[in-house]
């Protein structure tokens, strides 16, 4: 299988950036893993390096990640969103704001891999 999936991470913790960088690496699907750390980074990230997918955190300093996911869907439609947080109650706020799946930090991790094989169109068994 070759790897097509082109991953951004943006979360402010670093801790948290490095345990999904980890996480998506085991998924044969993933081709490259970028990181940003809050919602100008992301933008500006998606800018330069064309995600499939951004995995983004929801409460980050200066620009939080529903304004950032509002930014780069109405730039780049063709970019997934899944909305990765602790907060369950930002589910329709980040729905609203255009993210194609929410998932919360609580799920199991193969909730998360499972999904973005999903919103990037991938199948298990092949791209």
């Amino acid at each position: 299988m070759t790897p097509s999936i082109r991953v951004l991470i943006v979360d402010d913790q670093p801790r948290a950036r490095q345990s999904l960088r980890a996480l998506l690496s085991t998924l044969p699907q993933v081709a490259e893993i970028e990181e940003a750390a809050d919602g100008h980074e992301a933008v500006r990230r998606v800018q330069e390096c064309q995600p499939d997918v951004v995995i983004m955190d929801v409460r980050m300093p200066d620009m939080d990640g529903l304004l950032a996911t509002r930014r780069i869907k109405t730039s780049w439609s063709q970019v997934k969103i899944i909305v990765l947080t602790l907060y369950a109650d930002y589910r329709a706020e980040a729905l609203a704001a255009g993210a194609d799946a929410f998932i919360s930090k609580g799920e199991p991790p193969d909730k998360l891999l499972a999904t973005l094989v999903e919103v990037a169109g991938c199948r298990e068994k092949g791209t």
